[in-house]
């Protein structure tokens, strides 16, 4: 499948120019998007995602966080290439960076209308980080981030949705209760699938799951003010 956007280079807060997957929106402008990545990077399947949003309105920004420190990073779901992400992301990236880069695409967007943001894996757990740090976000739908659990003393500041699967190995349903008792505010939907269920690229992947989560963000953007 091809992708209809482009890597542009943008200019961070801290001065550093980071490419962003850029695609405008298809018909009607419904508002902008910030999709934040997996740990692998802005991988083809990522602009996929960043289409598939834009096909229905948004106009998409998916930051490759990881530029600083590795410059085009994607990786592939191999064993390999999966402990090259996780080095990236826990060892030489700052989390707090993906944050910072976030309200830059939000500050980005905010102009032309309401900006929403989502983000898979990693990105799952920058989307709560910036759904209750960032300012100028209209709604949030967060996909298995790990982190979230251990951030739960942080509350959201838009609508938020949160979507788990419970045969996530990674992510253990404690973990998840522990969210859902901290904010009774927060949808948190559990599908009978296991982390990664979003992609087709990845073993894990649940159709049925996959399709009622992004109906569920969907509907989110389309009801927030």
């Amino acid at each position: 499948m091809s992708t209809r956007g482009t890597m542009t280079p943008m200019t961070m807060s801290d001065g550093a120019s980071i490419g962003v997957y850029h695609v405008q929106p298809r018909g009607e402008r419904r508002g902008g998007l910030v999709l934040i990545q997996e740990i692998f990077g802005v991988t083809e399947h990522i602009k996929e995602q960043a289409d598939r949003f834009a096909d229905q309105g948004y106009e998409v920004l998916a930051p490759a966080v990881y530029d600083r420190e590795a410059p085009g990073f994607e990786a592939s779901y191999s064993a390999e290439d999966r402990q090259k992400a996780i080095k990236v992301a826990r060892e030489l990236h700052p989390f707090a960076l993906s944050v910072t880069d976030t309200q830059t695409c939000i500050d980005t967007l905010k102009p032309r209308g309401p900006v929403y943001i989502t983000g898979y894996c990693y990105g799952g757990s920058v989307v709560w980080a910036a759904a209750c740090r960032c300012t100028g976000l209209a709604a949030a739908s967060g996909y298995y981030g790990s982190l979230i659990p251990g951030m739960v003393a942080e509350t959201p500041k838009c609508p938020t949705i949160l979507h788990f699967g419970k045969q996530d190995a990674s992510i253990p349903l404690e973990g998840v209760a522990k969210v859902q008792a901290a904010h009774p505010e927060v949808t948190v939907y559990l599908y009978d699938a296991g982390h990664g269920f979003n992609s087709d690229r990845r073993e894990n992947y649940h159709a049925e799951s996959e399709k009622l989560a992004f109906e569920r963000t969907l509907a989110l953007f389309q009801s927030a003010p």
